[in-house]
């Protein structure tokens, strides 16, 4: 895998870091190449994503490249918008 870029959404799960025992959906706004690390991790700054695809919580976090995947946003059936009536005066 390559650089991140903006705009991508991964999927970080265990093969990731031990600390994605939940899987997260990121959209990410950048990776941080300035911060040294161990070989093969690398640190990313990104919005962390609901089921809905909605930004939640930004966060930087500290992976492992090989356990990064490439996602496609979930798509979950959602509920139309209930539409709220104007009240017709009379008279």
């Amino acid at each position: 895998m390559g650089t991140l870029k903006a705009g991508d959404v991964i999927l970080l799960t265990t093969a990731a870091s031990v600390q994605f025992l939940r899987p997260i959906f990121v959209r990410v706004i950048r990776e941080l190449p300035e911060r040294h690390t161990y070989d093969g991790w690398v640190w990313i700054e990104g919005y962390q994503l609901n089921a809905a695809g909605d930004a939640v919580a930004r966060r930087e976090l500290y992976v492992l490249r090989a356990g990064v995947r490439l996602q496609a946003l979930p798509v979950l059936p959602t509920r139309p918008a209930k539409r709220r009536r104007e009240s017709a005066r009379v008279g």
